[in-house]
């Protein structure tokens, strides 16, 4: 789009196509946070789950992924709206279904980013403690850290792009870093490839392993939030997709397997149970010493706050997506007239990370682990549904065209059940997940039962009264696109694919 195009009136912009492939990549990468992944994630899994089989199921469920992202992308040419789950699930299913995605998509997402900033939070004031000796309270990180996302998600998604690139590239640098001296270490001889045996995979802790592996992955499914705003989207949105879910899945079997060989495939549950939180960071300076120790301190500090900025960046797009459908205040999808950003999205999210990060730190509870547990799991079993659902409602969508294919139909519908299969194993194993047994937190899950019945009478209400808006509900795109509603009825243009909210 062009800058007069950009400068349009308020609310009646379109968000701008300013990103290539690589731009979205670091975006998804950013929100899957490489290094907390590494540092936080994977030796849960090694300690709990199936071990040494932690790298052969974390490139099984990168191919789950990408049977995943087979049918996600084909729905592309069909639906470019900024709402993603919500505007698939839409017009594959019905519009019903779609806004009860909307619902839990905007809630999880919400969960997820006020995690990593409770833990990006913990630490920086640890880190500062450590590099200068004072003390400082995490409330004031976090709220540097909300103001900072605040400004960059107000101004062009290409400048909070490029901070994700830079960020992301120094921690994937000092992990590969680690990766290469394990291996030169172990040396060709002492290369252990017992982790992608099917004994070792399926053993014992399989169920565990398979919920860590999968909420690694999780983000890489942002990228058709990001559609409108991607030149060539037809393009660029699918080399994004496959391009994350392939360097994810490649970046987490090479570091889990480098973790395990650092200890021994023999050893490595019983290490890693012992001090988990600290099981990376001693291969660190095992490796590269006392500077790569606080090198890596460092880097996971900015890897929390990269994750910050992609999951603000992909909220206010929703929240964008639904004020132009109709769902929600018009106001709230007002573009801003110079950036191209939905500036008053990112404002009301501003104020609800507040909120909830305030609530915590007035209640005097700890940001790692009682913020950043707690609603880190309830952010991943959300995706998790919205996943699931979204990959089982896509053959749905091609069934009713006529299109059968193993990309549009196998492929979506195989992975769709295996992520249901896993988000039912989170669910069942949820107290593992937030490593507490307080009633409170791992009753939160339930609260999705409760937005998805909302959800539903909501657009049970809007066909009754609003019949125009819930026409409109998902099907709103670009301008210049075409897009076929799911009923099979003429396209509209875009100007006629407006709701009327008169």
């Amino acid at each position: 789009m062009s800058d007069d195009g950009m400068r349009q009136a308020e609310g009646t912009g379109s968000l701008s196509g300013s990103l290539g492939a690589g731009d979205i990549i670091f975006m998804i990468l950013a929100c899957a946070a490489p290094m907390g992944v590494l540092a936080g994630i994977i030796p849960l899994a090694l300690a709990f789950g199936n071990g040494a089989g932690m790298p052969g199921t974390q490139l099984l469920v990168c191919g789950v992924m990408m049977l995943f992202a087979m049918g996600y992308v084909r729905m592309i040419p069909h639906v470019r709206n900024a709402g993603a789950f919500y505007a698939y699930i839409a017009l594959s299913l019905n519009k019903e279904a779609g806004i009860a995605a909307a619902y839990v998509a905007v809630t999880a997402y919400i969960c997820a980013a006020a995690s990593v900033i409770g833990a990006m939070a913990y630490f920086a004031a640890d880190l500062f403690q450590s590099a200068f000796g004072l003390a400082t309270r995490w409330e004031i990180w976090a709220a540097i850290t909300i103001a900072a996302v605040t400004w960059l998600g107000y101004h062009k998604i290409s400048l909070a792009a490029k901070v994700l690139a830079i960020a992301l590239l120094l921690e994937v640098g000092l992990i590969l870093l680690i990766d290469i001296m394990i291996l030169y270490h172990v040396g060709l001889d002492g290369l252990d490839f017992s982790s992608f045996m099917p004994t070792t995979i399926f053993a014992p802790g399989l169920g565990i392993a398979l919920i860590y592996a999968i909420n690694g992955c999780i983000g890489f499914e942002a990228s058709a939030i990001y559609q409108e705003e991607a030149r060539n989207p037809r393009r660029n949105i699918p080399r994004a997709t496959y391009g994350a879910v392939l360097i994810l899945g490649t970046f987490y079997v090479l570091s889990s397997w480098c973790l395990v060989l650092a200890v021994s495939p023999e050893k490595i549950k019983e290490v890693a149970a012992a001090d988990p939180g600290g099981l990376v960071t001693s291969i660190a300076a095992e490796y590269l010493g006392r500077i790569g120790r606080e090198a890596f301190s460092l880097l996971t500090v900015t890897s929390l706050f990269a994750a910050a900025i992609g999951f603000f960046n992909n909220i206010a797009r929703y929240i964008y997506a639904l004020s132009r459908d109709g769902l929600i205040p018009q106001q709230l999808g007002r573009i801003h007239p110079r950036h191209g950003s939905p500036y008053v999205a990112c404002l009301l999210l501003t104020v609800v990370l507040t909120v909830v990060i305030g609530a915590f730190a007035i209640a005097g509870l700890d940001p790692l682990l009682s913020l950043t547990t707690s609603l880190s799991s309830m952010g991943a079993v959300g995706l998790e549904i919205l996943i699931a659902a979204t990959s089982l409602s896509i053959p749905l969508f091609f069934a009713r065209r006529g299109e059968y294919s193993f990309g549009k139909t196998v492929a979506p519908l195989t992975g769709g059940l295996i992520i249901a299969v896993i988000t039912y194993l989170s669910l069942d194993n949820y107290s593992a997940l937030t490593g507490t047994d307080l009633v409170i937190v791992n009753s939160l899950p339930l609260l999705f039962l409760v937005l998805i019945t909302m959800g539903l009478l909501h657009g049970i209400y809007l066909r009754k009264y609003r019949p125009d808006i819930h026409a409109s509900v998902g099907s709103t795109h670009v301008e210049g696109d075409v897009a076929t509603p799911a009923d099979g009825s003429a396209p509209q243009s875009s100007a006629s694919a407006a709701p009327s909210r008169s």
